[in-house]
């Protein structure tokens, strides 16, 4: 096994303390969004073997089946199935939707053909992969995940005094299924004749009023006044109102298939997700946006928020299972010093999130971890168990 260095990713919506405070940096100015621990080839990890620093993904490639295993190698081909992050949220990111394996090896493919650069800002699709994630509370963390029942959806527009609220009341009275959702939706984020700032802006006005008032939906209506105050005149803003809200307190976990809009509204989470960087994107940001291509990998089908529960595992660890063949996430919180076996095979990522604890492989390897460090181990080294006090996640292949 062996210890990882891990990039630190800064956009605009980042935290410029949690993650360094994790990582026993001094904060700075500049916002820390993600720390990705994992073999993208955009951001990897660096792998600190005996004979240096290799970056993780050049590791694996050197020996795919001792790193991988060679039912991870046959399933997947020479590279590591899953991203581990650690997000740390101040403010609303992205309102966004992960394409699905198929989409994604035809943008991908397309956008090769063009000649669009990997590193162009304006690229959609950086790899060939899929993205679906699971996203671990740390903190409170607050979010919009998957369509609202269109009912729900026309009575939180109805009453508001805005032209636009009138016109999507409208839109999802005439048809109360995924049809009228998509009919509001897609009049929000038209391309070709967007609603205006002043527009936007009628809304967010009459969601104000109606919250000063005594507001029957206050979380709905707070949620377009907080985006509107870092978003002005986004009409993603007004999107929110068709979208489940979602509040994860520490422990609770949340699973994003592919199709499904999302945004991340705020709080520190530990997110694991296919291994891409694959990100389509419709407003509620300054990066790139292209909304006819996010309308293309849209999932209109009103349903709840996907609530993973976790399974015991040896008492000491609570396992996460998405319904996904790419990862599993597990925590094991050590208490009493003793040796406690942890879940998974193949390639591991793991990470201390406080105290410190002992790591040791079934070939005697060892590796002490405190809080921030993190360790990469290959299949070959087998089985793990843990020791110490504190607790460690870890992200392996089912």
């Amino acid at each position: 096994m062996h210890r990882l260095e891990n990039p630190v990713r800064e956009y605009d919506w980042g935290s410029p303390t949690t993650i360094p405070e994790l990582l026993g940096r001094r904060p700075t100015t500049k916002p820390a969004a993600e720390l990705w621990l994992g073999a993208h080839p955009s951001a990897p990890s660096t792998a600190l073997t005996p004979d240096g620093p290799v970056p993780l993904d050049e590791y694996i490639g050197d020996d795919p089946a001792g790193v991988l295993g060679a039912d991870v190698v046959a399933r997947f081909g020479a590279c590591l199935p899953y991203l581990l992050k650690i997000i740390a949220a101040d403010k609303p990111l992205s309102l966004q939707v992960h394409p699905s394996a198929d989409a994604a090896r035809a943008g991908f493919e397309r956008e090769e053909l063009s000649g669009v650069a990997i590193d162009d800002p304006h690229r959609n699709y950086k790899d060939r992969n899929h993205k679906p994630e699971l996203v671990f509370a740390l903190t409170p963390f607050q979010a919009m995940c998957g369509f609202r029942a269109p009912r729900r959806a026309a009575e939180l527009v109805a009453g508001l005094d805005a032209e636009l609220a009138h016109v999507l009341h409208a839109d999802l009275r005439a048809d109360p299924s995924f049809r009228g959702i998509r009919a509001a939706f897609r009049r929000l984020l038209d391309p070709h004749d967007p609603p205006t700032a002043a527009q936007v802006g009628e809304v967010v006005d009459a969601c104000r009023e109606r919250l000063a008032a005594g507001s029957p939906s206050p979380r709905a209506d707070g949620t377009v006044v907080l985006l509107a105050e870092h978003y002005p005149g986004d009409p993603g803003v007004v999107t929110s109102l068709l979208l489940n809200p979602v509040t994860l307190q520490p422990g609770e976990a949340l699973f994003v298939p592919a199709g499904g809009v999302h945004a991340y509204l705020s709080g520190t989470a530990v997110e694991i997700m296919a291994n891409s960087d694959n990100v389509l994107r419709a407003g509620l940001t300054s990066k790139h946006i292209d909304i006819p291509e996010l309308l293309d990998n849209v999932d209109y089908v009103a349903a709840p928020p996907i609530r993973v529960a976790p399974e015991a595992f040896h008492g000491s660890t609570k396992a996460f299972y998405a319904p996904v063949d790419d990862f599993e996430l597990s925590f094991t919180r050590l208490t009493d010093g003793a040796v406690h076996p942890l879940p998974g095979r193949g390639p591991r990522v793991l990470l201390c999130l406080e105290g410190a604890v002992t790591l040791e492989s079934a070939t005697g390897d060892k590796l002490d971890l405190v809080r921030g460090e993190s360790a990469f181990v290959p299949a070959r080294d087998g089985s793990l168990v843990a020791s110490g006090v504190g607790t460690v996640v870890q992200a392996d292949v089912p």
